[in-house]
């Protein structure tokens, strides 16, 4: 069965339609059809271990940095801010601090500050009395001792021992930043995020849809 991802775009989304000649034309709006390789169990990366919510979920959030799209490769020099403005290590390489974009809000219009970020890693680690289902990658952090923050916007990594990739796994699309005041089991079916494209409904082994962020 061709399982197919519809991703509607009120404004921004760019379709290619084809002229005579064979030239082609841009226009803004409409809705993008994708075909999609799999129908996921549900809509929460966290939860996943595949690229099959990564694919259309990755737009619906925002990590604290990411890999430059722009590039072909990903590399370590080659990571940009997201919902980080900047970060810095400490000087034995054991504390990652980020400061954080300010104004920042999430799809139900509640703001994004550091104890998002606290939460989404407590989570992970099983911190908190909020569980995910299954935690695909939790291996990941497993160097990782604790978040902390210092105000509503800088966050602050503190690892066991030095660990220069760490911050590769951060600019993974597999590892989006979750909302405190969401539950895990909400995430799984009508997640909430701070991404340019917001979630609509998810059928499954039918459709999956999102819709333009006006507010991004």
């Amino acid at each position: 069965m061709k399982h197919i991802l519809r991703v509607a775009a009120a404004a921004g989304a760019i379709l290619l339609t084809a002229l005579d000649g064979g030239a082609s034309a841009q226009k803004s709006g409409g809705m993008l059809r994708v075909y999609h390789r799999d129908s996921p169990s549900n809509m929460s990366i966290y939860e996943e271990g595949t690229i099959s919510v990564v694919a259309p979920m990755m737009g619906v959030f925002n990590n604290l940095v990411v890999f430059d799209p722009n590039q072909k490769e990903n590399t370590l020099d080659d990571i940009v801010a997201d919902l980080a403005e900047s970060w810095s290590w400490n000087g034995d390489g054991t504390q990652l601090t980020f400061k954080l974009r300010q104004g920042v809000k999430w799809h139900d219009g509640k703001p994004f500050t550091a104890a998002d970020v606290k939460c989404t890693w407590d989570l992970l680690q099983g911190k908190v009395q909020d569980k995910l289902r299954l935690n695909a990658r939790e291996a990941w952090w497993i160097n990782l001792d604790q978040v902390t923050v210092d105000g509503d916007f800088q966050a602050t990594f503190h690892l066991k021992r030095r660990q220069p990739s760490f911050l590769a796994l951060l600019a993974s699309g597999f590892t989006p930043v979750y909302p405190c005041h969401v539950p895990a089991s909400q995430m799984r079916q009508h997640p909430i995020g701070t991404g340019p494209f917001k979630f609509v409904e998810f059928k499954p082994n039918q459709s999956i849809k999102v819709e333009r962020n006006p507010d991004y």
